[in-house]
């Protein structure tokens, strides 16, 4: 079995503590191989290098870290199939989706490389003559990035890149579900010509490893995608020291299906949606919220779809749906579909784990006559559990789609411009989708949400940036004289 290192000062090394831990294709349940469970030592090594990369890192003009970016996206593109299915192997996702996965870090890569000759700052006019005002962009300094399994390039690349660019330098902790994608990460971005320190790698678990960087005094910044309750305890303990946290923590996403939409299209959207990616997204449509004189021919049309969608594993390109992650989030669905039964909904697909194949499969799960207020309509599921849920109007579907504690992703489908701008102007989300499904997220654009889904950051586009900067305000006096702004300034 192949053993991986950890990633420390430009160099492979083995855990402090000489420790390891087996990771699993959860389609076949086969190891992959072996990689190290960093301890705190390891963390403070892989923290400790950062400190020292980084005046020289910061000091490079951004133009020419930019260089080294357009590199690695470059070396991404060239092994794009290779990583995918790389990626299918440890994660479990479906081919197609494995390729979109990587695609996304290579868009990243480019698009975080441009920001290079912008990281731009702001020109303001003085209150006082001879004065000159303007903002710039300073880099935060070592950034701890804590990633989930999910999207195993593509989000830590969502934090890489950007750091990086705005003149960080970082420590990563990937999800222990998916470490060989990190791994293959740090060797693009040493090869495309990151310099020795600049970037770290610890694999391991997130109560030890995780922990430890969170808690390093020298972090100055954390940016943390996974579990509310994870999410809570980062905000916590980095608050202890004043670091910048962004928080990505999930959500309980909607789709709206009004009685003018194009039917045919919702049900593709909501196919997509619930199902793409065995319901493992932050932006899953978990929740259908349907036009109660469409329900009927809705729910026929979306279970007749659905039962056609085929699990297995995600290499053969003929199948819709893999695998869960792990046994525990197996677990985890197969209880919630317990839990919907109790509750009282009607189960009218699937509800079991599947197993006359190897690995973690769930059936495609529906369940109808839901109630707003239940459990499996309320709490994220992250697995392939939809609830479909009736409404009279417009105004009860944007309510019931407002009762949950998350705010992430939306979307309605309709044809009618004026129920598109009110659900744009009214759903508490941060990202309204109008004729497509809760997923499908542009990496120029801001990713993040409202309420529980998070602190109010933003992940992407420019916000990115603004993520891994901090502003400096600058006034420049050349009168010769001292002025005393609002003093001298009174009439």
């Amino acid at each position: 079995m192949n053993e991986y290192k950890l990633f420390l000062n430009g160099e492979w090394l083995d855990s402090a503590a000489g420790e390891t831990f087996e990771d699993i294709n959860p389609a076949t349940l086969e190891p992959i191989g072996l990689f190290q469970k960093a301890s705190m030592d390891d963390v403070n090594h892989a923290v400790d290098s950062s400190e020292e990369a980084f005046d020289s890192w910061s000091t490079t003009p951004p133009p020419q870290r930019a260089k080294i970016l357009y590199r690695a996206a470059r070396l991404l593109e060239g092994r794009k199939e290779e990583l995918a299915r790389l990626m299918t192997v440890e994660n479990g996702k479906v081919l197609q989706e494995a390729r979109g996965d990587v695609q996304e870090a290579i868009d990243m890569a480019y698009y975080a490389a441009g920001e290079g000759r912008r990281l731009l700052g702001e020109t303001a006019p003085s209150e006082l003559p001879d004065k000159f005002c303007m903002t710039v962009r300073r880099p935060i300094g070592v950034v701890g990035l804590i990633t989930p399994f999910n999207f195993p390039l593509a989000i830590p690349a969502w934090k890489i890149m950007p750091a990086l660019i705005s003149g960080n330098t970082i420590v990563l902790k990937p999800s222990s579900d998916t470490p060989l994608l990190a791994i293959e990460l740090m060797k693009i971005l040493s090869h495309a010509g990151v310099t020795r320190g600049v970037v770290n790698l610890v694999t391991g678990v997130g109560s030890e490893a995780g922990a430890a960087l969170v808690r390093n005094r020298k972090v100055r910044a954390v940016s943390f995608t996974g579990s509310l309750e994870t999410g809570k305890w980062v905000l916590s303990e980095a608050g202890k020291d004043m670091k910048r946290v962004s928080l990505e923590l999930g959500g309980k996403n909607p789709i709206i299906v009004m009685d003018d939409a194009n039917m045919d299209l919702a049900v593709d959207g909501v196919l997509w949606g619930a199902f793409g990616t065995t319901g493992q997204r932050c932006t899953a449509a978990s929740r259908v919220i349907v036009d109660e004189k469409i329900l009927k021919e809705f729910q026929r049309k979306l279970v007749e779809r659905a039962k056609k969608l085929k699990a297995g594993s995600g290499l053969d390109e003929s199948v819709d749906m893999g695998p869960l992650i792990n046994g525990r989030q197996l677990a985890k669905v197969e209880k919630y579909a317990q839990i919907g039964a109790d509750e009282g909904a009607r189960l009218i697909l699937g509800g079991c784990r599947i197993k006359h194949i190897p690995g973690y499969f769930f059936e495609p799960t529906i369940f109808t006559n839901v109630a707003a207020d239940m459990r499996i309509a309320q709490e994220e599921i992250f697995g392939p559990v939809l609830s479909l849920i009736s409404a009279k109007s417009l105004e009860q579907a944007i309510k019931i789609a407002n009762s949950v504690p998350y705010g992430l992703s939306s979307s309605i489908y309709t044809e009618n411009i004026k129920n598109a701008f009110l659900a744009i102007e009214r759903l508490d989300s941060g990202i309204t989708y109008v004729n497509a499904p809760t997923i499908g997220a542009e990496i120029h654009l801001p990713f993040g949400g409202v309420k529980a889904t998070g602190n109010g950051t933003r992940e992407a586009g420019t916000t990115a940036i603004d993520e891994f900067t901090d502003l400096k305000t600058v006034y420049f006096d050349y009168s010769g004289r001292l002025q005393k702004a609002q003093i001298d300034t009174q009439n």
